[in-house]
């Protein structure tokens, strides 16, 4: 809700209030997966043989949801709540991989350079914290000052604050041995700038087989498996699932929003009697994030706020206070309380456009009836049942695993999660709810997702044959006209021959060119010939092509060395990051992990 107009509380910590009661009781009273009960000594993963205990990883996706559920003012769905899952369960591998690579390289860190790291290196959410800033920019004197306060030593921080340099020096250390020597020559940065400054204008003539040709060709059980042997990796595939749902509206009315905007004028009448604006936000804004702070949003300037929002804001001067503002997420009361050239400070209050009370009882009344009918049912004749019995409509959708399912043209939070969680075909959910209405859902097919038997894909696998065939077919044809043109015949010979000449506009040398197949061979052989030369037949995944070039501009070196220094710096950078992505990946991939979740 209204996240064009929010941004992170003021500066989040790095180490968050650790929900240790709500793992211990979960690791007290659960199964993972079907094996013993977890308990306190239970491991989740093992890596390399170093273990992660469970409660080690309940506590760290505790500690994440709780980030984001402060960032996002709303509890995590079932879906977002996976993602932080995983995303804790990715770092803590990680963490491990990273000592163990520590300890095999000898790096550590000494309480002297966490000292000097602290004075002079603070880490990036204090160098963005309003409060150490002047002027917009961070201040080092107001960083020395707060941490010299006894706030900072009372409310932990200093010890946290330790915490943070023990995991990011040795990290820094390990970065540099492993990127440190990257150099970047003058004659790489001249070839880069060329892949993206050359640039080509050509004609061709593309050979594509006819899906008739595709369909036609004949391909052999043999020949499916020997490709499909090559190319496994190529049929993985996300989780699917096919559900039926039925949905209660929670849709407002016209009625409902002229209550809404009039209950935001009432809450101005307030203020305007006396009341606190602060007070007011706090106690009845529907905005949680800016509600807490008496409705006061983040500076911003033009493009900051939505549209309606902005307009009326830039319009009122500083102390004023507007009539209901109406938006895409409901009516806003505004007062403006600084403005300093286009950026402005504002507080709001927000109520949004709901159900007034007695279609809310009836909604929620016929939900409940839903939910008592067939909600966590594992007999499928219930949810038609129940949809008959409610009359409501039954719809079927197609979901895939990682991703929010999609409704009526708009996402539905947590279905998916829900249906990729070990549920079984058939199954029936409890209620799901949002804004917009109640939901149910049942499974009715689910493929899980990895790499997928040959009999799975079978079908894919033979139309990626079938249509190499039919190239195959094709490219006698192309040769043979390849072979009777030169430049100056390009366009006879593919008329005698009833060929559609087409030209392509300029483009560089790493451009996605649509009608050359996006980035592919031909485009890369629009740069190994001179200009006023034809190439001999150039195959794609999906074409041949025979092409002629027709224009060629080379790149300014002057404009090249002018901008090189940059460039050094910016090719540098990226080069580092990869390669300490590369290496991360390759410890990954070479570790023996054995996650047990």
């Amino acid at each position: 809700m209204l996240q064009q107009m929010r941004s992170a509380a003021k500066y989040i910590w790095i180490v968050m209030f650790v929900a240790f009661v709500g793992g211990f009781l979960l690791a007290e009273t659960s199964g993972l997966l079907g094996r013993s009960a977890v308990t306190t000594s239970s491991v989740v993963a093992k890596v390399n043989g170093d273990e992660i205990p469970y409660v080690t990883y309940q506590n760290a996706a505790a500690s994440l949801a709780q980030q984001e559920e402060q960032q996002r003012g709303h509890a995590l769905t079932l879906d977002e709540r996976r993602q932080i899952d995983e995303q804790a369960f990715n770092q803590l591998v990680t963490e491990r991989l990273l000592h163990q690579e520590y300890e095999k390289r000898g790096i550590g860190v000494t309480d002297a350079e966490i000292i000097e790291a602290a004075k002079y290196a603070p880490p990036p959410q204090f160098r963005q914290s309003p409060e150490l800033q002047t002027d917009g920019q961070f201040d080092p004197a107001k960083y020395q000052r707060f941490l010299a306060s006894p706030a900072a030593k009372q409310q932990g921080l200093l010890a946290q604050l330790e915490g943070y340099y023990r995991t990011e020096i040795p990290k820094e250390k390990l970065f540099t041995q492993l990127s440190g020597d990257v150099y970047v020559t003058d004659a790489r940065l001249w070839q880069i700038w060329r892949d993206g400054h050359d640039s080509a204008t050509v004609t061709f003539v593309a050979f594509r087989p006819e899906l008739t040709a595709v369909l036609r060709a004949a391909v052999t059980d043999a020949e499916l498996q020997k490709y499909y042997d090559a190319h496994r990796k190529e049929f993985e595939r996300q989780g699917r699932a096919t559900l039926s749902i039925v949905s209660i509206s929670r849709h407002a009315t016209a009625a409902d929003s002229l209550a809404s905007r009039a209950k935001v004028q009432a809450l101005r009448d307030e203020i305007v009697k006396g009341a606190k604006f602060e007070d007011v936000a706090k106690r009845e804004s529907d905005d949680s994030v800016s509600g807490k702070d008496g409705g006061l949003l983040p500076k911003g300037g033009k493009g900051r706020f939505v549209k309606p929002f902005e307009d009326a804001a830039y319009k009122m001067a500083v102390g004023e206070m507007s009539q209901p503002v109406a938006t895409q997420f409901g009516f806003h009361l505004l007062r403006l309380e600084a403005k300093k050239g286009d950026t402005l400070t504002v507080r709001h209050i927000l109520k949004l456009v709901r159900q007034g009370d007695s279609a809310t009882s009836a909604t929620d009344k016929r939900a409940d009836s839903l939910s008592k009918l067939a909600g966590g049912a594992d007999a499928p004749a219930k949810f038609d049942s129940a949809a008959r019995k409610l009359r409501l409509l039954v719809s079927r959708i197609t979901v895939n695993e990682g991703e929010p399912a999609s409704y009526m043209g708009r996402e539905v939070a947590s279905v998916s999660a829900w249906a990729f969680g070990g549920v079984r075909v058939g199954e029936i959910s409890d209620l799901f709810d949002d804004e917009q209405g109640y939901y149910l859902v049942r499974v009715d097919s689910l493929v899980n997702g990895g790499t997928q038997s040959l009999a799975s894909v079978k079908d894919d696998v033979r139309e990626v044959v079938a249509r190499q065939k039919a190239l195959d077919a094709l490219m006698a044809t192309a040769n043979a006209f390849a072979g009777g043109v030169t430049a100056a015949t390009f366009e006879s010979v593919a008329k005698a021959q009833s060929l559609a000449v087409n030209t392509v506009p300029t483009f560089a040398r790493t451009g996605n060119v649509a009608p050359l197949g996006g980035v592919s061979e031909a485009v890369g052989a629009a740069f190994g010939l001179p200009v006023g030369s034809v190439t001999g037949p150039v195959r794609t995944d999906a074409a041949i092509y025979v092409i002629r070039v027709d224009k060629r501009v080379e790149s300014d070196a002057k404009a090249w060395e002018a901008q090189k220094t940059g460039q050094r710096i910016q090719v540098t950078r990226g080069m580092r990051d990869q390669r300490v992505r590369l290496f991360l990946d390759g410890l990954r991939k070479s570790a023996k992990i054995d996650d047990r979740r």
